[in-house]
């Protein structure tokens, strides 16, 4: 595919795909049953955004979603943001819609680690597993409104934990094994959760690493914790574990059958974590009936998921997609659990995992695709990936190249569906859709339901030219509120101080006048690594709690094809010399306390870190300085307390050369 540009047609849906798509189901049926029909897509969307109360009605009625009782509206009149209301009246439980599809006998969820264990579990084995654990956890005191944190790798268990969590009313928020205990507590320790669920331990890229220590210290900083529920994951069998500690079998109560606790639309479903610039992660809370209206939505139309799809996303429990890949239930889809390094047995893994399982939708990142074409690996010379239909790429832009690499590489007939969210909305709301275009470099829609525009500095919307992505309508699935945050204020500060009403998402987008969207990156300072939202904060509070650590900045400059750069800048005490065993100690408490992801790939030594004149570090500026801005376009001297500091960075950008936006 040489000489390609942006913006060229890669791929165009046949008619069989056309018919079979799920979005053609649905035109078909508001033609027949709402007398509504579009001429195209743009069309559609423009119903969807601007009759919101409408199109999600017609969401609830065509998928068949459930309430207890009679709804009184779909939305409440005012469509304000923030304080939007769905499903008023509504009384259910995500949970059970999310097994009441799958035919008892057929697979629900397969799982794989990296060491070769597997396990198939059937929808009714599923079904049986969630109602035992419900009826374990109600037995340790876990009740509507609760907490449940799960310290969890990849696993069945997880999704069991979930499941049971949501069926009593109780709240569940997860965190991948990798975190360390720093970054556990300071998520966990805002929650105050009844029931701890963790494993003994994790694997990762051939390695074990035992966790039970770290568990026994963990439980001891979260006073609130009754019970510790521990699955064997690296052994067997547990010994001798401490008062309030229990294993997952000891747990289960086997007689139990099922039941299910209805809530309002409103309540709480689960607690996802995103961290800003300052203070603790944001725990951002969704609800039972918004994630429930979104999910359907998303995961039928914009991923095409139907009951024979084997759905797969390569994913931790501590990033969104987890929770996402958990939707694919909804629909009756077989969904697929990996652990482990995705380059264990060299970067065609999960392609080998993809023709082995059968997988029809394939969701990774475009960090992964980059690493995957540097590697030259060609999976279309060595597996048969027949069954595979849609690839699906999230967590960071995926350039022109990758989206040729996979046609090129990968399989010439596919529908390659770029998308892009956020954990805040815990959806995407610009993606795919299987009966359009696919064109190098682009996203191919905004999806229904989803009022996106992109505004200039005046807040004007503005097309075919880079502007800040927000959202001019409420989503079902925009937080509730955040978690201790009373007041709202720093819900509204989160999403609304820029545009008083409208979300900003923080992005840099364009949209273009054919429908399609380019993301290019972060319009602010948070960090996105491999798909998952790290706050600099975070990585302060580790780095400078190092004896020979006076001050630090971390700026993450996102490349072309998904792949990304994060800087470490540390200021010295004394500015004595920064050695390679103190960069290897850095590395490893930050590896250690946080995660792998909170690794930086360069640590630089600076004289100073520029700081406003009230002490707020420049990690914006830096970044766009890094990024070959000009020093006089990016900052005002006279607002900083140490205007001189920013000069090294100017000659540090332009050592590494201009990485720029496109």
């Amino acid at each position: 595919m040489a000489g390609l540009t942006e913006g060229d047609v890669l791929w165009t849906p046949d008619d069989s795909v056309v018919r079979s798509a799920r979005i053609t189901e649905y035109e078909d049926w508001l033609a027949r049953e709402k007398k509504l029909e579009f001429k195209d897509y743009a069309a559609m969307w423009e119903w969807s955004v601007s009759n919101l109360e409408d199109f999600w009605c017609s969401v609830w009625e065509h998928y068949r979603l459930t309430s207890e009782t009679q709804i009184e509206r779909m939305l409440d009149s005012k469509e304000r943001m923030p304080g939007a209301r769905w499903l008023i009246g509504a009384r259910l439980n995500h949970a059970a819609h999310l097994l009441r599809s799958g035919n008892s006998d057929h697979t629900a969820i397969l799982f794989e680690r990296e060491d070769g264990v597997r396990s198939r579990i059937r929808w009714g084995e599923l079904r049986r597993s969630v109602w035992s654990l419900r009826e374990g956890l109600k037995g340790v005191g876990v009740g509507v409104g609760d907490r449940v944190a799960a310290w969890l790798p990849n696993c069945p268990e997880a999704v069991i934990g979930f499941l049971a969590t949501a069926s009593l009313g109780a709240i569940w928020s997860s965190c991948s094994s990798d975190f360390g205990n720093t970054g556990v507590l300071d998520r966990f320790g805002q929650i105050g959760p009844k029931v701890l669920i963790t494993a003994d331990g994790y694997l990762y890229n051939g390695r074990e690493y035992p966790k039970m220590e770290q568990v026994k210290k963990l439980k001891q900083s979260l006073p609130s914790v009754k019970t510790t529920v521990v699955v064997p994951y690296l052994r067997d069998q547990i010994r001798e574990l401490p008062p309030g500690f229990r294993t997952w079998d000891d747990v289960l109560d086997r007689t139990a059958h099922e039941e299910y606790t209805t809530v309002n639309s409103e309540h709480p479903l689960w607690i996802l974590f995103s961290s800003g610039t300052t203070g603790l992660p944001k725990p951002i809370v969704h609800s039972h009936g918004g994630i429930l209206l979104e999910h359907t939505k998303t995961l039928a139309i914009h991923n095409d998921l139907k009951p024979d799809d084997v759905f797969f996303w390569y994913t931790s429990t501590g990033w969104m997609m987890w929770n996402y890949l958990v939707g694919g239930l909804i629909h009756g889809s077989t969904i697929v659990l990996y652990d482990g390094s995705p380059s264990i047995n060299g970067m065609e893994t999960l392609w080998e995992l993809a023709e082995r399982l059968g997988v029809t939708y394939f969701g990774t990142s475009a960090a992964y695709i980059s690493s995957c074409a540097k590697s030259g690996i060609k999976p279309i010379d060595n597996y048969q990936l027949n069954k595979l239909r849609g690839i699906g790429s999230t967590g960071s832009p995926l350039s022109p190249e990758m989206f040729e690499w996979i046609y090129d590489n990968v399989k010439k007939e596919i529908w390659l569906a770029s998308m892009s969210g956020g954990t805040d909305v815990c959806t995407a709301f610009v993606g795919g859709l299987p009966t359009l275009p696919v064109k190098s470099g682009r996203i191919q829609c905004r999806f229904l339901g989803a009022k996106v525009e992109t505004f200039d500095e005046k807040g004007n919307v503005v097309r075919n030219r880079m502007g800040e992505l927000v959202i001019t309508a409420p989503m079902p699935s925009m937080p509730i509120y955040l978690w201790n945050d009373d007041d709202g204020k720093r819900y509204e500060e989160s999403y609304f101080s820029v545009y008083p009403g409208v979300w900003r998402h923080g992005d840099w987008a364009t949209i273009f006048d054919d429908g399609t969207v380019v993301i290019y990156g972060r319009s602010d300072a948070t960090i996105k690594r491999r798909g998952i939202r790290i706050g600099t904060s975070e990585i302060y509070r580790v780095v400078e709690k190092l004896p020979f650590i006076q001050d630090s900045l971390a700026v993450d400059l996102e490349g072309i094809g998904g792949s990304s750069q994060m800087f470490l800048f540390v200021v010295t005490r004394d500015n004595t010399p920064l050695t390679q065993e103190m960069k290897r100690a850095i590395l490893d408490r930050l590896r250690l306390e946080l995660s792998p992801r909170h690794v930086p790939d360069e640590i630089f030594l600076v004289p100073q870190i520029p700081k406003t004149l009230n002490g707020k570090k420049l990690e914006v500026p830096v970044k766009r300085i890094l990024l070959g801005k000009k020093l006089e376009d990016v900052v005002n001297p006279s607002s900083l307390a140490n205007p001189d500091s920013l000069q090294y960075f100017v000659e540090i950008a332009r050592s590494i050369g201009k990485i720029g936006l496109k």
